[in-house]
Parts: structure tokens; sequence; C-alpha cells
């Protein structure tokens, strides 16, 4: 695939281009939900959603049928700071399990009927170590966003994406960190198990990360190439591409959320295709969330990442789709209305 963005400033572009809602589909759905067999507001948040996705997709009665999940998976020089409990080994070792359908993802992938792909980016060649150096060049980091955008499925009618990558904990934290301020502290959480020393360490690396970098703060774009990882441009490339196609998007946890967070500081618009599909275990999540305005549609102490709040949270999506294109009106029901 030809990308349509060789640099930073042209990827920004892009964002900045109009794309939202079919409102002539919206206002047709709106229509039918009202005549729909149930008091009006009865199903609470599912008609939200089932009229946000039906605009998006430009279709009065939309149908879920081939949903996405996409894994992006990378290793990052910042482990060398002792940010982690796990060596970067792990990444390609999970890789190997997520193709062998071993993993969680692919169990929940499974269950709501999504195809799963895999992407290793350079897992032999790690981001720099970005308390000394960018953690990635210009040419790296929009290499990685280009492996996000290619790997859409232009025939997915609903994507989420996830990650595999150790250290990446660290390097989402300092991302929010640029973006929206505070200290390190406010975005350093456990991860993978940290204890009370370790995420004190991390809180030092995130914030020693950022007075490196003080080009990248309130630059999302900057953040992402200094501070972040190859999976993590790679996401923020997917989910960019997803809004070029009007495929909405579900948000897994923290990781994915700092990805997004990139893009949303380009442009307040580049996240209005997307949901948050839970509130995960990582602390600094929910701050996050609230940055962004997204309420999550679950809550369930998830900290895994692979994508797998982002996967289970497909079930309510396909729930509201079902009910508002599924359901008879009064019409035809032969209901009275009152």
């Amino acid at each position: 695939m030809t990308l349509p963005f060789a640099t930073l400033s042209e990827f920004a572009a892009i964002l900045n281009t109009p794309s939202g809602t079919d409102l002539h589909a919206f206002e047709l759905a709106s229509a039918r939900n009202a005549q729909l067999t149930k008091p009006a507001g009865a199903l609470g948040r599912l008609e939200e959603l089932a009229l946000w996705y039906a605009g998006w997709r430009g279709q009065e009665r939309p149908r879920i049928e081939h949903p996405q999940v996409l894994i992006f998976a990378g290793n990052h020089g910042v482990t060398a700071q002792g940010v982690s409990l796990f060596p970067p080994e792990v990444t390609a070792q999970m890789v190997l399990n997520f193709e062998a359908g071993g993993a969680a993802i692919n169990q929940l992938s499974g269950c709501f009927g999504a195809r799963l792909d895999v992407q290793a980016i350079d897992l032999d060649r790690p981001t720099q170590d970005f308390t000394q150096g960018p953690a990635m060049s210009e040419e790296d980091c929009v290499a990685a966003l280009g492996v996000g955008w290619s790997s859409v499925d232009e025939n997915a009618d609903l994507l989420v994406t996830g990650e595999m990558g150790i250290g990446n904990t660290t390097a989402a934290a300092a991302i929010a960190l640029a973006l929206f301020g505070g200290a390190g502290a406010d975005w350093a959480g456990r991860g993978t198990g940290l204890n009370s020393e370790g995420v004190a360490l991390k809180a030092k690396v995130v914030e020693a990360g950022l007075s490196r970098h003080p080009s990248a703060k309130g630059d999302g774009l900057a953040a992402l190439m200094t501070l972040g990882g190859r999976e993590i441009a790679a996401m923020s490339g997917a989910i960019a591409r997803a809004r070029v196609l009007h495929i909405p998007v579900i948000l897994d946890g923290f990781i994915c959320c700092a990805a997004a967070a990139s893009l949303h500081a380009v442009s307040d618009k580049a996240l209005d295709h997307c949901v948050a599909g839970h509130l995960s275990a990582e602390g600094a999540h929910s701050r996050l969330l609230e940055h962004l305005g997204k309420v999550p549609l679950l809550s369930l102490g998830l900290r895994l990442g692979e994508g797998s709040g982002g996967a289970l949270a497909i079930g309510i999506l396909k729930a509201a789709v079902a009910c508002h294109s599924g359901m008879a009106t009064f019409a035809e029901a032969g209901v009275s209305d009152g």
C-alpha cells in the first residue's frame, strides 16, 4: 500500500481533514429508534451507541458482522532503566502465543466473531531509551504509523487496537505527562506488577524523559516520536485510518488511550469515531479518559492489555446495534405506542 503521508506534518494534515458522521443516516436511525417497541430511552446508553454507530457507518439499520482486532508489538529501550519486571524477550514470546491462539485476546476475539491480526514491529530493534535520546526518529515513527494504517481491513465494520511491549506503560505514561501535565507520579502505575519503589522509579524515568524532550509538551506527534514506541504509533495509525474509512473504533486500556491521545492533541475531532471499551486497573487510565472525554463501557478491573477490554466491549456494541436494527417498530408489531 502507498501511504498518503511521508512525514509527521502530512499525517497531522490528515487528522485535521474533516471526516464526520453521516447526519442523514443518523437522523433516519434516530427516527427509527423513536418507534421501537420499548419506552423512550429504556435501553439507556445502548441507544446512544447504536445511533453513534449508525451515523459513522452511514446506515439506518446497520449490522456488525466483520469486527477486526489488531495487536501490535514493539520493544522499548527505556527498559534499561529498570521500569519493568519482565525482560524484553517476553514480547516476542507473547507474539508467538498470539499466533498460536493461546492468549486471552484470542479467546475474546473468537467469542465475538472478530478477526485477529498480529503485527510485530522490529522486535530486534528496540526504540532508544528516551531518557538518553528520542525514542524514534521521524522516519521510524512514520514507518510505525504506516504499519498501523496499512493493517486496517477496509472491509471491517468495527476495530479494536491492542498492544504487546515490555516497558510500554512507561512510554504511555510519558506521553500522557507530555500532553496533559502534572507530575510523573500522576501517570506512572504498577504496569505488570511493580511495587511502590518500582512505581516511584518509573515516575522519575517518565519525568526524565520529558525533561530530555521538552518539545513534546502539548504536541501529540512529537510526544509519540520522542517518548512512545513503535506499537503505540502503530495503534495511532490504525485509529486514524479507521476514521478515514468510517470504521468505528473501541479503545482499549491505558496504552491504547495514550496512542489515541497523540491524535486528540492534533485535532479534537480525531477520536469522534471512538468509544472507550473499559476502565482498566492501571490507575491513571481514568484520568486519561477524562482528558479524552470518553466514558468507558465496562469496568472489570482488567490490566492485561492485548486489546482485551476493547474486545470484551465488542459484545456491548453488537448488542446495541442488534437491538436497534432487529427490534420491531410499534407499527410492525401491532403494538399501541400510547
